[in-house]
């Protein structure tokens, strides 16, 4: 269809929209969000107001390779990362005198807003602030360690999506992910689909309809320290009284969470995640009671999307029950780990489906 025909074309389909639009029968919309009804009929006769050449380059739909490679070249652009062994401050102003609003803990990163005198404006999370230069890593630097220590999310480029037991159209289905939904990446497949780790089974989506990024621990805001500073003051105050729901809230918890994480793996493997927890419990780098821990500011996914709560609300398994008491008596299957993800590309200790380190 030629240009002159093509526009002839697009006139006639106005025309027609606005006669059943009229007529209270309908409202249409273009494909692409481009709505006639919101345009005037001049516009929709000018040559020069609407586009019939192919898109351009850069809105043409990415396949997977190339939203993977768009996302590095991002975070080798944009990512800074952690460079300390436990803590990094992040301040309000490019001044070490200046009030600390947050902190960037070993392992974390966050975006770059901003360079200046050996200082750097980053986000990650809700917090916002200047650290110095000397303690965090830039360019390929940054993207090597995060590739090390975190791991690629796929969040949805559509409203629901099928997740599926095999790579085919054909197969069963475990579910459907909405909009708001993410799961961990586990490989690329033929044919256009890729794997996810899907409530603790391989689950396939066609790649078509998905976006990936990088999931990095990010930083502590001060108003989250405090707040939780505050809350273990309150926990040890009923302890000292005799209160003991605390503890088997936090039983409970841990529970959820080992179920969440390791529910379709070994004992050994329950009890590792949980040592995670308990591990990083102890450790003068983390907060000190397992609730804070679990709800760390994005360090566990599955606290992050609610699912713990969900199971934590509804029914914990005996036997995650069984893992989480016993990483509180100090029980390890992994030693001192305070790390954990799924085998493959991480040096450490493997147990079952995951590497701990």
């Amino acid at each position: 269809m030629n240009r002159k025909n093509r526009l002839l074309a697009a006139a006639a389909y106005f025309m027609a929209v606005l006669l059943l639009a009229s007529a209270g029968e309908m409202t249409v919309q273009a494909k692409e969000g481009y709505d006639f009804l919101s345009v005037g009929v001049a516009e929709v006769l000018d040559p020069s107001a609407y586009n019939f050449d192919e898109e351009p380059e850069e809105k043409r739909k990415k396949n997977i390779d190339e939203k993977f490679e768009a996302e590095k070249r991002r975070m080798e652009k944009e990512l800074t990362m952690a460079n300390v062994q436990n803590a990094l401050n992040i301040r309000a102003e490019a001044d070490e005198d200046s009030e600390k609003v947050g902190l960037l803990y070993k392992d974390c990163g966050g975006t770059i807003l901003e360079r200046k005198d050996g200082w750097t404006k980053l986000k990650s999370g809700s917090v916002i602030g200047w650290a110095k230069d000397e303690y965090l890593l830039f360019g390929e630097d940054a993207k090597d360690m995060a590739e090390d220590v975190a791991n690629w999310i796929v969040t949805l480029d559509a409203d629901a999506v099928r997740v599926r037991t095999e790579p085919s159209e054909d197969a069963e289905l475990y579910g459907l992910m909405a909009y708001e939904d993410s799961v961990e990446f586990i490989d690329t497949v033929e044919d256009g689909w890729i794997s996810v780790d899907y409530e603790g089974e391989t689950g396939y989506i066609n790649s078509e309809f998905v976006n990936v990024k990088f999931h990095i621990d990010e930083a502590e805001s001060m108003e989250i320290i405090r707040a939780r500073e505050k809350e273990a003051e309150e926990r040890k105050r009923k302890e000292n009284r005799g209160a003991v729901a605390a503890d088997a809230d936090e039983t409970r918890l841990l529970g959820a969470l080992i179920y969440c994480e390791a529910g379709n793996q070994s004992y050994e493997g329950m009890v590792g995640v949980g040592a995670v927890v308990m591990n990083r419990v102890k450790s003068g780098a983390y907060p000190n009671t397992i609730h804070s821990v679990i709800y760390a500011s994005g360090q566990f996914t599955p606290a992050m999307t609610g699912k713990v709560a969900k199971v934590y609300e509804g029914q914990v398994p005996d036997v995650c029950m069984q893992a989480a008491q016993a990483a509180i008596n100090g029980e390890t299957t992994v030693g001192g780990a305070t790390h954990f993800r799924r085998a493959g590309k991480r040096e450490g200790y493997v147990l079952g489906a995951h590497v701990f380190w």
